[in-house]
């Protein structure tokens, strides 16, 4: 006999309210369990909420531009009653096959070993916790470690050393024009990269933290499934498997197109490099194939380089590579990408688009997408959009409160230290303790030449949301630091909250930005005002006293600049 059963919003996390901006289901329409049935946008991502029970629709109780809340009646549906004897079959069925084919239990899964990953299980295992590790690379670390932050800052290293030795033949050293020994320079990498790889394991093992190499697959909110093999079950799971590079559609299979990935594998120095995408990743790896030999092209879609940052910021590093790289496109997107026996070929569109051009090696670099649809999160009952994005609380909880998600799966930014921080508090949690994500800012670096840092409230930002600020600015051209070593193009500024007076944001351009930021970040966390880091003595001549001085001139005690009062 059929019966009438009620399909209710679930916890979505840390939001009151949602809006439902699309209904994927209609009445007398049938429906299987997980099978997405409305879509609700939150602050931080769209949501797709799957149906709990399989049926036909009775009724739908929402539509377009209602909101609602946990427990709110979303559709009616028509079951299948089962009978005592049914259920008594199913419930010995599903034992059966949860002992046959479940190989292990922990109390907690960490799958994905990037620096969320590795992190999030380390911390677990310290608060006593018998603790799985699932990584589908033989080695930890991730992407992080292996193609992504280590060894591109190994080879911007690399970069660094020759454009300094060349930069100093204006003050009388003359060094031999560089010899690029491509293997050596790889090994020096890939040894680099080894070394991170082994004290990672040894902590792990220190830690007896259970290593399960293969390519995790939810087979429901408490079993995964290892390359189709051995499954284990767990009490808890902390997700972390991080993101990969955004391909672009419609390029050909070429391995002359190289991605962040395949470009950190040099094997030889092209001539002409395209590189399409003006965000951090390609601009970091043009940075390292110039200093290299090569001529650089840059397209980005939009009207300006490294999207997300200050335009101030992005007009001095703009003005620094444009002296050095062949081309700059802005407003310029790639039509077509063709291969030929003499490199690739790339067309391109836009008002001042250039004619198409044969290029020795293109790098595609738009982006990162989450891997989150590649996991099955579809048998586990957690809410995700299209693009695998989890929605989670301060907590780092999904909606399936045993489950906790950390690092790129959880929307931008993007970054491994953000990564490594939800994944602690995950950890803290998971393990009964009391903790919570409140970082008020995250910082973010381009390790380009110049390095370009902020932190907190842009400008861009200030400006949209129509928040008062004042801001202060202090050229590096008046820092003895920078004139030391020749670079007084960049700049340090401080963004102060108006009516408060304490510091809400701030940006850097000049070399070791990133290594400088963190004071700025700290000063926001810290509630600090400019005389808190004006008077706080910061060691001379150096270039962390730029942070200082722009404290100071938004004091008007500045002395070592001359600022006419207003």
């Amino acid at each position: 006999m059929p019966k009438t059963e009620e399909i209710l919003v679930p916890d979505l996390g840390d939001f009151d309210k949602v809006e439902v901006t699309e209904v994927l289901v209609e009445v007398d329409q049938n429906i299987t369990s997980n099978e997405n049935i409305i879509t609700v946008e939150t602050d931080k991502a769209s949501i797709d909420v799957p149906s709990d029970k399989t049926g036909k629709i009775h009724s739908v109780k929402v539509k377009v531009g209602d909101y609602i809340k946990k427990g709110s009646l979303i559709l009616t549906i028509e079951t299948e009653a089962k009978s005592s004897v049914d259920n008594k079959k199913s419930k010995v069925n599903k034992a059966s096959k949860d002992k046959a084919t479940s190989n292990q239990t922990t109390d907690l899964l960490v799958l994905g070993a990037g620096p969320g990953g590795y992190t999030a299980a380390f911390r677990a295992a310290d608060l006593g916790m018998n603790v799985t590790l699932v990584e589908r690379w033989p080695v930890l670390g991730g992407v992080c470690l292996n193609v992504g932050c280590i060894p591109s800052k190994a080879l911007l290293h690399a970069a660094s050393v020759i454009d300094q030795a060349e930069a100093m033949k204006e003050h009388g050293i003359n060094f031999s024009n560089p010899k690029i020994e491509t293997k050596k320079l790889m090994l020096w990498k890939e040894n680099i990269i080894s070394k991170l790889n082994t004290g990672l394991s040894d902590l792990a093992n220190q830690r007896k933290v259970n290593l399960v190499h293969g390519f995790g697959v939810f087979e429901s909110s408490n079993r995964i499934l290892i390359d189709n093999k051995k499954s284990i079950d767990f009490e808890k799971c902390i997700i972390a498997v991080g993101s990969d590079s955004a391909s672009l559609p419609g390029a050909p299979h070429d391995e002359r197109i190289l991605n962040s990935t395949t470009a950190l594998n040099l094997t030889k120095i092209p001539k002409k490099l395209l590189v399409i995408g003006g965000g951090i990743i390609g601009l970091e790896m043009a940075c390292v194939y110039h200093s290299l030999g090569s001529s650089i092209t840059v397209v980005e879609l939009t009207d300006g380089l490294i999207p997300g940052a200050d335009r101030d910021l992005v007009a001095t590093y703009t003005k620094y590579i444009r002296d050095r790289y062949q081309n700059i496109f802005l407003n310029t997107k790639v039509s077509k990408i063709q291969t030929v026996k003499s490199g690739i070929k790339v067309t391109f569109e836009g008002q001042d688009s250039p004619k198409a051009e044969i290029y020795d090696n293109v790098l595609v670099s738009i982006g990162r997408k989450s891997n989150g649809n590649n996991i099955g999160l579809e048998n586990t009952g957690i809410l995700y959009d299209k693009n695998g994005i989890i929605a989670v609380d301060k907590q780092m909880r999904t909606n399936v409160p045993h489950i906790f998600a950390v690092g790129d799966l959880t929307g931008d930014p993007m970054l491994a230290h953000k990564a490594t921080h939800q994944a602690k508090v995950a950890a803290e949690v998971a393990s009964g303790a009391r903790s919570a994500f409140d970082a008020r800012v995250i910082p973010s670096v381009a390790y380009t030449d110049p390095e370009i840092a902020w932190v907190g409230l842009t400008e861009i930002e200030a400006k949209e949301k129509n928040i008062n600020y004042d801001k202060s600015k202090f050229p590096w051209a008046a820092s003895g630091r920078s004139l030391a070593i020749s670079r007084d193009e960049g700049f340090t500024k401080l963004l102060f909250d108006k009516d408060s007076g304490k510091v809400i944001g701030g940006g850097i351009i000049g070399p070791y930005a990133g290594d400088l930021i963190s004071e700025i970040a700290l000063a926001i966390e810290m509630d600090s005002d400019a005389a808190d880091i004006g008077m706080t003595i910061h060691p001379h001549p150096t270039l962390s006293e730029t942070v200082a001085f722009a404290a100071e001139a938004h004091e008007g005690i500045l002395t070592d600049l001359y600022i006419p009062k207003k």
